[in-house]
């Protein structure tokens, strides 16, 4: 008898030696430009609510980049050192980011680029969106309702963020069409609401009643301007105003009439850029998350495409409640 049991403890024992080795949590971390600001906040909580982090079948880690491509140089070597199986890169700064992703690659872990641009071909893949559409888009939308002519002014991103180099790109591509179109000011506003606002403040001082545009390269900034506005007591009405991302104040902002988004889905980009992740960690690994049903026109191609582009929609009215609706 006692053989017996034996045996069938060793039996059951070799069975789990395979289904544990399978359970085994894949650890995947995302190091972040930032999480002060509602985008990227949007962006870390879909990666959390990703099927596969759900199941436990991914152990995820996010890091707060702090605006410091050093700290996020940093949160490279932690995960080299504690030997993730793969990571997830959103830069703070274009060439500064890639000697972290030289560093990953060295030590073998597969980095997935996403929202924000990297200058190195090391990358498995890129998730996220075409900025210098997006700054065309924006512009487009001050310039129309300034009857391309008047004065702009222009709050940038953070200086050597993909997202400021390419949204200012197509700032100006959208200029061209309207040469009589003066531009006042273009000054970095960070992504922050409160540099926006006091740069904003600043300028409706030093152009008294000459400024009838502003192209913010995020909602953040465009929202900041407002608030300098409305503080001066003048009139929005007067002014055209546009910015990017499409978060919760910007949507209802445009819901009264007072500036112009264009919604960057945070929640494809970073579902998209975690599925591929987890593929480039195991082979036979098929996508769970239901964005790539979402659009279709961002073939999965077995995770092997350099880059996958989520559309922009941009905001309006009419759809102003449903996206609202979506982020409860």
């Amino acid at each position: 008898m006692k053989k017996l049991v034996l045996a069938l403890i060793a039996s059951v024992a070799i069975l789990l030696v395979p289904a544990m080795a399978q359970d085994k949590k894949l650890k995947i971390g995302a190091t972040t430009y930032g999480l002060n600001a509602e985008f990227m906040q949007i962006w870390s909580a879909a990666l959390k609510q990703h099927p596969a982090v759900k199941s436990g079948e991914v152990d995820l880690t996010v890091f707060d980049g702090r605006y410091d491509a050093l700290v996020q140089q940093e949160q490279f070597n932690t995960m080299i050192t504690q030997k993730f199986d793969a990571i997830i890169f959103v830069p703070m700064d274009v060439e500064a980011g890639a000697a972290a992703v030289q560093a990953a690659h060295d030590a073998g872990i597969p980095v997935v680029g996403s929202n924000a641009r990297v200058n190195s071909d090391l990358l498995t893949s890129y998730v996220g969106s075409n900025d210098v559409e997006a700054g065309e888009l924006e512009a487009k939308a001050v310039l129309d309702k300034m009857g391309c002519k008047g004065n702009l002014v222009i709050l940038e991103g953070p200086i050597g963020q993909s997202g400021q180099i390419q949204r200012l790109e197509g700032n100006e591509k959208a200029l061209k069409a309207c040469p009589d179109v003066k531009v006042l000011e273009k000054q970095t506003a960070n992504w922050s609401r409160a540099e926006a606002q006091t740069l904003m403040e600043n300028w409706l001082t030093s152009h008294p009643g000459q400024i009838n545009g502003v192209i913010g390269q995020n909602d953040e900034m465009a929202l900041g301007a407002i608030e300098a506005i409305k503080a001066a007591n003048m009139k929005l009405s007067d002014f055209a105003i546009a910015g990017v991302d499409g978060v919760t104040d910007a949507i209802n902002s445009v819901k009264r009439g007072e500036m112009a988004s264009i919604l960057q889905d945070a929640n494809a980009q970073a579902q998209g850029a975690l599925d591929v992740a987890i593929k480039a960690a195991k082979k036979d690994y098929k996508p769970e998350s239901p964005i790539w049903t979402q659009y279709p026109d961002m073939k999965w191609a077995d995770g092997a495409e350099k880059d996958y582009l989520v559309p922009w929609t941009p905001v309006t009215a009419e759809n102003a409640d449903k996206l609202l609706e979506s982020r409860k």
